[in-house]
């Protein structure tokens, strides 16, 4: 579309008008930073405000870098009201749907890309590897610059991988091993570094708990995490307040980030009010400083220009827009993003599990008779009020949780095919289908239990321990 203020700005939708803004504000940059004339300089400037202003009438909203519009209808008035959505942040995700959250409706409204079938097919031929069942069930299924990091890969250039964990408990739950699981397999198929963050320091800023406990369930978790198979030689697991104190390279980001961006913007992005403590205003740029080479001199040899991909769930997706926006402006690339779906409740997907919630999901230190008592008297069903309904309407696999759980963690595609069909006919029932799915959780978790006492504290030590892994840079 012509740079021109006469282009017919009223035909954009928000999100378009947002793109615009964002294209046009990175053409004022690139051309003062190339000292182009001053008369294109301003011409660019002139749009750009022009853009900004359509941007402020059609959404009510002033344009804020790294924060595409929601969903907004115009009332009568002129201001903007949100429509019926899902609320999705990095702290709550509600939905009135037993479905689950529309992630459809979710790419739009963050901006990023639909993994289709195309990206997963090259992905399996840079890899060589049948593609993850994550991938092949739209669990992970949605992108920011993928394709980027196939380009590099392909390339013979290298990049890393980035997940975290918010140490909120001593227990992980079943999904809290989604995004570790599918990093797992990343980090096998490509054979790249993995830094992992544990955010300590976040969840003594938002919880009640003191330092001292939120640093013991970050060694806690980490040995979970261990216990999911990682190599110690291309692994690297830090905590916020260990790793903080002693990195200068990773304190540079985090006030290179923290310059770039403002209150106003944080506030945006994050909710936050007047009354939450700097704390929390300041922890974004601590989750986007892992994104850069430059945090991790022992792992990259100081080399600064090594693309980061993070797998993370898509509540996380603000910290990384801002970072995305960011990132341009203190010289360094954008990080590259993989985004899952959530992982639901037993009681239903309207809303992901609390680790405060023994009931609310499978915990990774529950018994095998614990499991079973939860699946069978907590776990959502898409089943009929009667046997006599079931077997003649079927059941439905869109809400039922046994079946949403077996989609993540029964891997032999045809035997899921075939339990949705008979779930879907009415032949299978039910307690059937929770049956087939105790059977599936219990030996998965009780394998986990086993690894994890191999995990010691000298173990947990090595990932932890700031060093050099198998990889030249």
């Amino acid at each position: 579309m012509a740079d021109s203020p006469n282009c017919d700005l009223k035909s954009l939708s928000p999100l378009q008008l947002f793109e615009r803004v964002t294209e046009q504000g990175e053409k004022v940059r690139a051309l003062k930073a190339g000292k182009a004339p001053k008369d294109e300089i301003d011409a660019a400037v002139r749009m750009l405000l022009s853009l900004k202003l359509s941007y402020k009438t059609t959404t009510g909203q002033d344009y804020q870098a790294g924060l595409p519009p929601k969903d907004l209808v115009l009332i009568n008035n002129g201001t903007a009201k949100e429509e019926d959505e899902d609320l999705v942040d990095p702290w709550n995700v509600q939905t009135s749907s037993a479905k689950g959250v529309d992630y459809d409706k979710l790419i739009v409204r963050f901006g990023s890309s639909k993994i289709d079938t195309d990206l997963i097919n090259r992905i399996e031929r840079a890899t060589g590897q049948k593609p993850h069942h994550f991938l092949r069930r739209g669990i992970f299924f949605s992108h920011r610059d993928m394709d980027q990091v196939l380009d590099a890969y392909e390339n013979k250039k290298p990049f890393y991988l980035y997940t975290g964990r918010g140490p909120s408990s001593q227990a992980m739950h079943v999904g809290h091993l989604i995004p570790f699981l599918f990093t797992k397999w990343l980090q096998e198929v490509f054979d790249v570094p993995l830094v992992i963050q544990l955010t300590d320091d976040e969840k003594y800023l938002w919880k009640d708990m003191t330092i001292e406990k939120a640093h013991e369930y970050a060694r806690e978790n980490a040995k979970d995490i261990i216990a999911c198979g990682f190599d110690v030689n291309k692994t690297f697991i830090f905590s916020d307040l260990d790793y903080l104190g002693t990195s200068a390279g990773f304190y540079k980001n985090i006030v290179k980030v923290q310059k770039h961006v403002t209150f106003n913007q944080v506030k945006g992005i994050f909710g936050f009010t007047d009354s939450d403590c700097i704390g929390k205003i300041s922890f974004p740029a601590i989750q986007a400083a892992p994104s850069f080479s430059s945090s991790f001199p022992q792992i990259f040899n100081g080399k600064e220009n090594i693309q980061c991909l993070i797998p993370c769930a898509i509540d996380q997706d603000p910290y990384f827009r801002m970072t995305r926006d960011v990132a341009p402006r203190i010289g360094l690339p954008k990080p590259a993003l993989l985004h899952s779906v959530f992982f639901p409740a037993l009681q239903g997907a309207q809303t992901k599990m609390s680790a405060s919630d023994p009931n609310s999901s499978i915990f990774l230190t529950d018994t095998p008779k614990q499991i079973k008592t939860k699946i069978n008297k907590h776990a959502f069903s898409g089943g009929r009020d009667t046997i006599e309904e079931h077997r003649k309407y079927g059941g439905n696999c869109d809400v039922d949780v046994s079946f949403m759980y077996l989609t993540f963690f029964l891997e032999d595609d045809d035997r899921l095919e075939q339990l949705k069909q008979a779930y879907t006919s009415g032949e299978l029932l039910t307690g059937e289908l929770k049956k087939v799915l105790i059977e599936t959780m219990q030996p998965l978790v009780a394998a986990h239990q086993e690894r994890r006492k191999q995990v010691t504290d000298e173990i947990v030590k090595q990932f932890m321990t700031p060093r050099k892994l198998a990889f030249e840079f």
